[in-house]
């Protein structure tokens, strides 16, 4: 109970000091965004959260007026709706992609609750569909904007490696372990060839 306790602490004053930090590029990025395509700046999706409840998850857009994966699409990883070099996706979302500026506005998550800066990975339903009974524990903590699976290969990952890394985050709760895939996600994210 302390653990969730001082976690709830630490993501809100963390997400608040970045989102004001951050503040002038959330806005350069909204006007990249609102010059190079039309269509929304942020795009709302439902994903899967603590206890599969469904939540509104908030992502810069980063397609041509795509807010929901197209599913008759071919995927390279069995489970995730996700293709390389996927055509809906504008000039400036591949850089936004390439360095997940894209998952900014999920600080907004993190405040309200939704999500913490380190857990399971947010995933669609229908991404969780062949999910067995014991691999269901990664719904028994918030999902996160980062966790194991951003630190550890992110998009080259298979579907059931993502499974397994946010079940052993469950196991190993600690904020030792948070703190430290904290630190590991920015070189993580400048340094990994595992993005799409």
């Amino acid at each position: 109970r302390l653990y969730f306790i001082f976690k709830r602490i630490l993501d809100i004053i963390l997400s608040s000091l970045l989102f004001i930090i951050l503040l002038p590029l959330l806005s350069f990025v909204a006007l990249l965004i609102k010059l190079n395509s039309s269509g929304p700046i942020i795009i709302c999706q439902t994903r899967t959260g603590y206890r599969e409840r469904p939540f509104t998850f908030y992502k810069f857009r980063t397609m041509y007026n795509s807010s929901q994966p197209n599913t008759k699409l071919q995927n390279e990883v069995d489970y995730l709706f996700k293709k390389k070099l996927d055509p809906r996706v504008t000039p400036i979302g591949k850089i936004l992609r390439r360095y997940c500026l894209d998952e900014l506005p999920q600080l907004y998550n993190v405040l309200k609750g939704d999500m913490s800066l380190v857990g399971p990975r947010p995933h669609f339903a229908h991404e969780l569909q062949h999910l067995q009974n014991f691999q269901r524990k990664r719904f028994l903590v918030l999902p996160g904007m980062t966790g194991l699976w951003q630190i550890s290969g992110r998009h080259n990952l298979s579907f059931d490696r993502t499974i397994y890394l946010d079940i052993y985050y469950v196991k190993h709760l600690s904020l030792l372990l948070d703190i430290e895939i904290l630190l590991k996600t920015i070189p993580a994210i400048l340094f990994s060839r595992g993005f799409w």
